[in-house]
Formats: C-alpha cells, sequence, structure tokens
C-alpha cells in the first residue's frame, strides 16, 4: 500500500504556508482569491482548500467546507461543488495551476449548499457530477431554498450560480477509479445528514471523509439528524477502513484519532449528558445548559452548542 511515515506527513502540514491552525476568527486567510484558503497537496496527488471554521460569510464567501481534488494519470477528480459557482471556478483556476489533466468528475459530499451549489459550473463545464440519491433528493426538493440562503450572505458574489443537483446518482458505492489511482465512492450509512458521501483511495490510506468527521470546529447537529446512527455508522463502517490519512468535512485533514475526539467522542459525550439530564427528570429548557465544557475549546462552540443539546434532547426523550 502507498504510505507516507507519520514523520514526514508532520513535516509536510508543517511546510504548508496557508495549513494553519484553524480559527474561526480569521476572516480569509486567501484575500487575492474567492476561495478561503490556498488548496495545498495533503499526500502526493490529494489537494485540499480548506474552508473556514467559521460559518458562511460574505468574507469568506461561503467557503466554510474543504474543496478537494485528486489528481490521476488520467484526469482529475473534484470533491464538492463549493457554495457557489465563484468558488467552484475559483478552485478550477487553482487545479489547472498545478496539472493540465482535466476535471473529469465532481463528487458532492452531501445535499448540502456547500457541497451542491458550485455545481452549475461544473456542469457548464461538461463535469459530470455524482452524489448519493439522498442527496439529489435534498437538491431536488430544498434547493431554491438552499440557493435562497446563500444569496442572503454573499450578495454579489451569488452570481451566476444555479441550482443544479447531481448527474449520476449511486445508492451504496460507486467505482471512480481513474488512471492509476483506485478511488471507491461510498454511503457508508445516515450520518451527519442525508446522503453523507465519503471517498476512499484505499491504496494511499486517505479518506475524504464528507460531513461524518469533523475536526477543530463543532459540528452542528441538524433537526432530522440521528445521533444514535451516526455513532453506529462510524463504530461499524467508517473507523473500520483503518485510514491513516483523514480529510474531513471541516477542520484540516489529520487522523483517525483526532476527527474521532471531536466527532465520535463528542456524540457520546453529548448523549450521556443528555441521558443523564433525562434520568434525573429534566426537561428541554434546561437541557440546553447540559456539560458540554470539554469542547469550549471548538470554533462554532458558542453558535452550536445549546443548539445541539437541545436536539439530542428532542431525540432522547422518545427513543
Amino acid at each position: 500500500m502507498y504510505s507516507i511515515s507519520p514523520i514526514t506527513m508532520a513535516l509536510a502540514l508543517a511546510a504548508a504556508p496557508l495549513a494553519v491552525w484553524a480559527s474561526e476568527d480569521i476572516t480569509d486567510q486567501y484575500p487575492q482569491c474567492p476561495l478561503y484558503s490556498k488548496p495545498y497537496e495533503v499526500i502526493p496527488g490529494v489537494w485540499s482548500a480548506i474552508g473556514a471554521t467559521a460559518p458562511p460569510t460574505y468574507e469568506n464567501s461561503g467557503h466554510n467546507n474543504n474543496l478537494s481534488f485528486i489528481v490521476t494519470s488520467e484526469g482529475v477528480v473534484v470533491i464538492n461543488g463549493g457554495a457557489a459557482a465563484i468558488l467552484a471556478e475559483a478552485l478550477h483556476y487553482e487545479n489547472k495551476a498545478v496539472t493540465d489533466q482535466p476535471v473529469k468528475l465532481v463528487i458532492n459530499e452531501n445535499g448540502q449548499g456547500h457541497a451542491v451549489l458550485g455545481n452549475s459550473y461544473w456542469a457548464a463545464q461538461g463535469v459530470p457530477i455524482l452524489g448519493h440519491v439522498d442527496a439529489a433528493h435534498e437538491v431536488e426538493e430544498y434547493g431554491q431554498q438552499i440557493l435562497d440562503g446563500m444569496v442572503g450572505y454573499s450578495k454579489d458574489k451569488a452570481e451566476g450560480t444555479e441550482i443544479q443537483g447531481p448527474t449520476i446518482t449511486f445508492e451504496d458505492s460507486y467505482d471512480a477509479s481513474m488512471g492509476d489511482t483506485k478511488i471507491e465512492v461510498l454511503h457508508l450509512g445516515p450520518a451527519h445528514g442525508p446522503g453523507d458521501t465519503q471517498v476512499w483511495l484505499p491504496e494511499k490510506g486517505l479518506v475524504i471523509a464528507g460531513d461524518i468527521a469533523f475536526h477543530e470546529r463543532m459540528l452542528p447537529i441538524f433537526a432530522d439528524t440521528i445521533t444514535s446512527a451516526w455513532i453506529e455508522t462510524w463504530e461499524n463502517e467508517f473507523e473500520p477502513l483503518n485510514a491513516t490519512y483523514v480529510i474531513p468535512g471541516h477542520g484540516h485533514p489529520t487522523n483517525m484519532d483526532q476527527v474521532r475526539r471531536y466527532t465520535h467522542d463528542y456524540l457520546v459525550h453529548l448523549r450521556g449528558k443528555i441521558a443523564e439530564h433525562l434520568e434525573n427528570g429534566g426537561d428541554l429548557a434546561d437541557a440546553y445548559y447540559v456539560d458540554q465544557e470539554a469542547y469550549r475549546n471548538l470554533d462554532t462552540f458558542e453558535e452550536l452548542a445549546t443548539k445541539n443539546a437541545g436536539r439530542v434532547y428532542e431525540e432522547m426523550e422518545f427513543e
């Protein structure tokens, strides 16, 4: 199997000028470009532009997730359309600066705006777009709402963005191998939201995890997120990949230990606190304030911690 020693990996990340520790206080790390940060090569052939660990804003152009691309001997695979056409175009420009290979496939990690709204740019280039069937349904049902939300903060930067869902869909897995690179596109099970998708490079030991995994920022729990199922998918399907390198949906590339700490372990912690609260006869009003201090260091803690607690209470109340 293709591998890089942990020391080499650490040196490579340290040498990348824009691979700095995440902070939601940094408005933009790459002011000359719509992208929040300049793509860097995580391991040979795999590049990622790391998004802000803050909510989407005009200043960060909605680039608050990770936009990645894989360079193979026969073409390029892009992961995520981005939150607007302007971001997709900027990523394409950066991609062309490192390879002459054309983009032959775009993969959406889910049906959220930061994954799919840039699809319209790629479709105009004639590039096929792959997404899970549930992600495609999200775009079909809520596309206008998703677009309107982006226009609200992005304003003039939304110009040229149109609703465009996946042009190819899959249910369990899809073989996107290209040239000399084996690429497995997986839906491991329910996690953060409908159609969560992972891109697994088994010969490189790297997974582009999508929103099943978070790093450096607190994960949001949606009204329709089932945290018990997320934990089950993690333990039974995601962690057994035994990936050496993880590019999470949000936050810098890291390893399985770190994303477990800030994703799986956070979910287990919060469910444990809510379970105690329920056992003591606690109500929803007080559930918002269960102890989450162990995770206060994460970006977006202030925006999300109480909301997450309330949603887990509503989920567990009738379990």
